[in-house]
């Protein structure tokens, strides 16, 4: 018997785990799919995992600044975008619901990545690009904040005040960059400008868009939001929610340990100052609210193999 001691190229050990990885995954999102699938469609498994994310961060945000219509333009659909009726009067004229205007500029520009991020994964998937999904971004963000709060906050709507929205932009940006980095090891295209280096790009923007909403909240933590909650307190109980249904990986906007309590904790990382990781099942328990197969802000579930 001979025995073949080659290692493996990176890009055949990617495979082999990703395969694995994702069987895994895919199982555990039963009855997503009935078998393992092959490496092309288990990339364009994770490619429409992500657009599924990356239509609601775009209704989102483009919301905000009046241009939900982009989003047709993009291929999403404007029209299974559930909002309130304050942010549905003003999703579409320009103006948006933003009103400080350095924030309104910046948030423009996330849009606009936002709406990027939806043409280039839909670009890639060519035909296998799944629809847009329902988005709930009125009711979903109610019952969210106020499981976060315990109750002590009803009604909460991220598009009432410039606050609110960074608030609501703080929900959604962690989740988006522990969920591109969970997904890196198992996209097995690493060729240059293939899905590994494509994702890897959006994950560094996500990275960038968390990291200035994490910022502009440390700076006003001492402010109070909302039922005699300033905004340290509030993100902590966003971040402890989070923890509690998408694997316990969640980190707040202040320190907390030992010396450094009260100190910036702009970067959520582990001891090693490594970005958490996300698997695909608890990315979907936070933007489900805990629900099984759909709920929270994608009511119907997310379109696609991986739901």
């Amino acid at each position: 018997m001979s025995v073949n001691n080659t290692k493996p190229s990176r890009r055949q050990f990617l495979g082999t785990a990703g395969l694995v990885g994702a069987g895994a995954v895919l199982a555990s999102c039963a009855p997503a799919t009935a078998a393992t699938p092959g490496k092309a469609n288990l990339d364009a498994a994770i490619l429409n995992f992500a657009l599924n994310l990356e239509y609601l961060e775009a209704a989102f945000y483009l919301t905000a600044v009046g241009r939900l219509s982009e989003l047709d333009a993009a291929g999403g659909n404007s029209a299974m975008v559930t909002l309130n009726a304050n942010a549905a009067a003003k999703a579409k004229d320009g103006k948006g619901t933003i009103t400080d205007p350095t924030l309104l500029s910046i948030v423009n520009e996330i849009a606009t990545d936002e709406v990027n991020h939806v043409k280039v994964l839909r670009g890639a998937l060519k035909s296998n690009a799944v629809a847009q999904p329902q988005l709930d971004l009125g009711g979903a963000f109610q019952a969210a904040g106020s499981a976060a709060s315990g109750g002590a906050i009803t009604g909460f709507d991220p598009y009432a005040n410039d606050l609110f929205f960074l608030h609501g932009a703080f929900i959604f940006e962690d989740v988006g960059v522990t969920a591109y980095k969970g997904a890196a090891i198992l996209v097995t295209d690493d060729s240059k400008g293939g899905v590994l280096d494509t994702a890897a790009g959006i994950l560094a923007v996500e990275a960038y868009h968390a990291g200035y909403v994490r910022t502009v909240l440390f700076q006003q933590r001492a402010t109070v939001a909302a039922a005699g909650l300033n905004v340290a307190q509030i993100t902590s109980a966003i971040s402890a929610l989070r923890g509690k249904v998408g694997g316990g990986k969640d980190q707040g906007i202040v320190s907390p340990e030992g010396n450094a309590a009260g100190a910036a904790n702009l970067v959520p990382t582990d001891d090693n100052s490594v970005a958490f990781s996300r698997s695909t099942s608890e990315v979907l328990a936070i933007v489900y609210l805990g629900g099984m197969g759909k709920g929270g802000f994608f009511p119907n579930g997310l379109n696609g193999a991986i739901k």
